[in-house]
């Protein structure tokens, strides 16, 4: 599940890990956060954990889904937002007037991080090493994973055997629920493997999401 919205995700701001200026939700993502939480609850009794980045605007999010599905929140580091160095707080259209040359080689390689910030690559090594963490300790179960765009779109491309550079190409919706399943398959059965069962999924129905879906 992605976080709920903050003013910087309305604003369509770069908005950071722990070390950004780590902003909490807003009423608004409250509300979406306990329309996401209803909406899973039903399944309860099936969920293992409820797992978060350490951000507070995941953290916040997961309490409340954690609330109405009876479970504690456990935090996992390696699910964090990508740090964005000078540009947190900023627009696209700042850091594009501010940064450009920054900007260009950002967007031209997945190794290019932003001033103080990290890299594509460097994310995702450590997205994936959390999902070992979190493959060991609860392998076999459900889990609800609280964390934001760069993190959960590198595990939809780990999980469908995409390039990293898909990351370009999809959409995520403030708190959607996205599926994914991890497996042993092959001859031996050892082999690790992976499905995307849904993506971007809100709860049908609910008019809390009719702004939120275009950010």
């Amino acid at each position: 599940m992605r976080h709920g919205v903050t003013a910087h995700t309305v604003e369509k701001r770069f908005s950071g890990g722990l070390a950004s200026a780590n902003p909490g939700l807003s009423d608004e993502g409250r509300d979406q956060a306990r329309a996401v939480g209803s909406w899973l609850a039903p399944l309860a009794e099936a969920v293992d954990a409820v797992i978060s980045s350490p951000v507070r605007r995941t953290q916040e999010t997961a309490e409340i889904v954690a609330e109405l599905l009876g479970r504690p929140v456990q935090v996992e580091p390696g699910f964090a937002e990508m740090e964005f160095g000078a540009w947190d707080g900023m627009t696209f259209t700042e850091v594009a007037e501010q940064h450009p040359e920054e900007l260009d080689a950002w967007l031209g390689s997945l190794d290019v991080a932003p001033r103080g910030g990290e890299s594509f690559r460097v994310v995702e090594g450590r997205v994936l090493d959390g999902l070992q963490r979190l493959l060991d300790e609860h392998g076999g179960k459900t889990v609800v994973v609280v964390s934001h765009v760069t993190p959960i779109k590198t595990l939809v491309a780990h999980a469908v055997d995409a390039p990293l550079s898909a990351v370009f190409r999809m959409e995520l919706s403030p708190a959607s629920v996205t599926v994914l399943s991890f497996f042993r398959g092959g001859k031996d059965g050892t082999e690790q493997r992976a499905s995307l069962r849904m993506y971007n999924a809100l709860p049908p129905g609910n008019d809390v999401f009719a702004a939120g879906a275009r950010w």
